[in-house]
């Protein structure tokens, strides 16, 4: 990790970018990749399992065999382990909602709203060298929860042409209704567009690689709705003298071993603390099974010493963390101030690898920087919001005025008489 200290707040923006590909090159391998799947459908799924994935698949839909065969291939202590955390994230994302009241705005307008869930949903779960089940968990319970009718999983196949069977115990686990092996850019074509056996989704949700969030955001201008950019994982951490630095590094070396295009920070007004946080990456790192991938992310991040914890949370502000860990005295308190991020974890014993599994909150969250505008999923993602309005005799008399005088001043004489003709017949009725 390179060191920067007391950077200006000049340099803020340049060390606040995250690291990418050549867009022109992904914008356009992405473009070619989803015309190809609206063309061609399942034709193309199958070009793109042989040419991305190295299988060849006949089918890409997941049957009941091999849910049943993943079932009997997952340990006992791992489905008490999912279990404990679906419980967790169903008492989270529980938490009720506030009540829709009808409002009376005028005497006689009576305005209100209503969820309703989205009726077809598509969820996309990362595997590549680490197939994640636990998104599985973050989005499938609270769409379940939402009252999603349909919810449709896709996730990259293995070489043998399989999904993780941890991947498909899970969703079968807490409702999925069909599964996919297809990953990429071209799974969120399939969803986005429909095939021969895919059905089109109205919403897509799900976290990846910079090809897959790539295409949701190309499958977004053409009308399907997505959750939010979320990329490559990342964290940072704000830690001063009262933090555990062996307890800081685990922290840094638990996202950087995602991927190598993810992206960890230390923020620090401790330059002691930075070298034995690094000492301690140094040494851990050499115990890690996915060490070259650590190792190649960790080029891409950085320690950067600040003057003090104040200075620190301006920084972090700016930069929108998707994870954010307070490793500071007072954290709670300090934590007041931090208006961008994805989600926060404070005080040393809060990892943020407890918020990836088991802790309730979601972990499927807001990342290069959108956390600025975005928050992680929740049940209301899965849902939209519908508003009602009905007005009486009395309402159209109460607030016809102020209509037709708006209307008329934008020159929609239509939206005008609209009301008048009304008004002209409601005279002193009742309503009818």
């Amino acid at each position: 990790m390179k060191i920067i200290k007391h950077p200006s707040k000049e340099m803020w923006s340049d060390l606040t970018r995250r690291p990418a590909l050549d867009t022109r090159f992904l914008e356009r391998t992405v473009a070619n990749i989803l015309q190809d799947v609206r063309v061609n459908g399942d034709a193309a799924l199958r070009h793109c399992a042989k040419q991305f994935d190295g299988v060849e698949l006949d089918q890409f839909e997941v049957f009941e065999d091999e849910f049943l065969n993943a079932e009997t291939l997952v340990p006992d202590e791992l489905k008490d382990a999912i279990a404990i955390a679906k419980s967790n994230i169903e008492k989270f994302h529980a938490v009720a909602e506030p009540v829709e009241k009808i409002i009376e705005t005028v005497a006689g307008v009576h305005c209100w709203r209503k969820a309703v869930p989205i009726d077809r949903v598509g969820l996309y779960i990362p595997a590549g060298s680490a197939p994640l089940f636990s998104t599985v968990l973050m989005l499938v319970v609270p769409a379940k929860m939402a009252g999603c009718r349909e919810i449709v999983l896709t996730s990259p196949p293995d070489p043998n042409g399989a999904i993780d069977p941890v991947t498909l115990y899970t969703a079968r686990l807490c409702g999925a209704t069909r599964v996919f092996k297809i990953g990429g850019a071209q799974a969120i074509g399939a969803l986005a567009f429909g095939t021969e056996t895919v059905p089109q989704v109205y919403k897509i949700f799900g976290p990846g690689n910079q090809f897959v969030t790539e295409a949701k955001l190309q499958v977004l201008r053409s009308g399907v709705a997505i959750d939010m950019p979320a990329g490559p994982s990342e964290v940072a951490i704000l830690a001063d003298e009262t933090c555990v630095p062996s307890f800081v590094a685990a922290d840094l070396l638990s996202q950087a071993e995602h991927g190598p295009d993810s992206q960890v920070m230390l923020v620090s007004n401790s330059r002691t603390v930075i070298d034995a946080t690094l000492a301690e990456v140094d040494r851990q790192i050499e115990n890690l099974p996915r060490r070259s991938i650590a190792l190649a992310s960790l080029e891409n991040s950085t320690a950067i010493l600040v003057s003090s914890v104040a200075e620190g949370v301006d920084f972090l502000n700016e930069y929108a963390a998707e994870h954010l860990i307070i490793a500071t005295a007072d954290a709670e308190n300090i934590a007041e101030a931090i208006v961008n991020a994805g989600s926060v974890f404070l005080g040393n014993f809060s990892c943020e690898s407890a918020g990836d599994y088991a802790s309730g909150t979601n972990h499927t969250l807001p990342t290069g920087g959108a956390a600025r505008a975005y928050s992680g999923v929740s049940i209301a993602s899965f849902q939209k919001m519908i508003t009602f309005q009905r007005l009486t005799a009395e309402g159209i008399r109460n607030l016809g005025p102020s209509v037709e005088t708006m209307a008329a001043a934008e020159g929609l004489e239509a939206h005008r008489n609209a009301v008048a003709i009304r008004r002209e017949w409601a005279g002193d009725r009742d309503d009818i």
